[in-house]
């Protein structure tokens, strides 16, 4: 399916990082024009706008890949510049270097954009001469720099609280979608609930990794953060916890799938399959618990028993649902020992 054309974000940078880029562009601009004399220091405004980023980390690699990109763009330019001259198909040609030697040297996509452009702005705005590049290459250091500092110095980003609130997102879902399943085991459903269920519990997916992903940018801003040591502690329970509860996604997406492919009107009369809603009940409970979310009616987590605390017990089911109670035992043993296991 196409998309739709839009210039539109769906969600806007934070302000905190727009205020810093703005800081870091005004002051790359008059330290890069009093300590470089010649012409405007859009090199170095350039460089420290782009290198403002929503990590440190992220701060640290855009400026090893604008400055190696200006450095590589601004000598093929020089070089072509010195041999050929400064006419039009001059400042195409060098293009077209760029881009070919960049892929030769197997530069990123970022370095190997700002090498083109480099050797583009170069030919096109200044002289090719040695003093010329020399100049432009220090204004892209000094705009590098700055926009790192500014980006360390000015609250560093810490992204922590964001992967919480997805994981916690994740809790509740997955609690959810064992409460749904036990009430779908005790009453009687029909096709069109069933497949909403099923619609539903397969949604975890896409909650797990969305929680999976916040976990990894919570990471990357941590790394050469001042702010960091108070914060890994956290985020390491958060990645336990997530490594601990990405199975029981599978496995409660597998006990819906085996509900959807063996319900029949009858399964709630049958002793055993009331047996495991309750269970899968107690299940959601624990869920919560290892969270550290509500549980009941209550707003705030509260230190509580977990409710699942021994395997389920059962007699023989009948012959009609013996397939789909046996599948839900299974997953059921499962998440148990998911639940039971010793948190490191």
């Amino acid at each position: 399916m196409r998309e739709s054309l839009t210039f539109r974000s769906p969600r806007r940078a934070p302000l905190l990082q727009v205020t810093k880029s703005a800081i870091a562009t005004i002051a790359a601009w008059l330290v890069a024009g009093w300590l470089v004399q010649g012409p405007p220091p859009i090199f170095a405004a350039i460089a420290a706008l782009l290198v403002v980023q929503p990590s440190i980390n992220q701060s640290f690699t855009r400026a090893i890949e604008r400055s190696v990109g200006v450095i590589v763009g601004v000598l093929i330019a020089s070089l072509l510049g010195i041999a050929l001259g400064e006419l039009t198909w001059v400042i195409l040609l060098s293009a077209g270097v760029a881009l070919v030697v960049a892929w030769a040297l197997r530069m990123s996509p970022g370095t190997t954009n700002q090498v083109a452009i480099s050797a583009v702005l170069v030919l096109a705005l200044g002289t090719a001469t040695p003093n010329y590049a020399l100049d432009r290459v220090l204004e892209t250091l000094i705009g590098a720099v700055i926009g790192v500092i500014v980006n360390t110095a000015l609250v560093p980003p810490v992204l922590v609280p964001a992967a919480r609130a997805k994981l916690d997102v994740l809790g509740r879902e997955l609690a959810g979608a064992l409460e749904r399943l036990a009430d779908a085991l005790e009453q009687p459903q029909t096709s069109q609930t069933l497949e909403g269920l099923l619609l539903e519990a397969r949604l975890l997916r896409p909650v797990r990794d969305a929680a999976s992903d916040a976990i990894n940018d919570a990471a990357d801003s941590l790394s050469l953060n001042p702010r960091s040591r108070r914060h890994r502690s956290d985020l390491a329970t958060m990645q336990r916890l997530l490594d601990r509860f990405s199975p029981v996604v599978t496995q409660v997406i597998g006990m819906t799938r085996a509900a959807y492919d063996g319900y029949e009107q009858s399964i709630a009369d049958e002793p055993s399959v009331r047996a495991i809603a309750e269970q899968l009940h107690r299940a959601a409970h624990d869920v919560r618990l290892e969270f550290a979310l509500p549980t009941g009616d209550r707003d705030q987590p509260v230190v509580e028993e977990p409710a699942l605390t021994r395997p389920l017990q059962i007699q023989t089911p009948s012959a009609e649902h013996w397939v789909l109670v046996g599948s839900l035992l299974m997953d059921l043993h499962r998440i148990h020992e998911t639940l039971r296991e010793p948190q490191g």
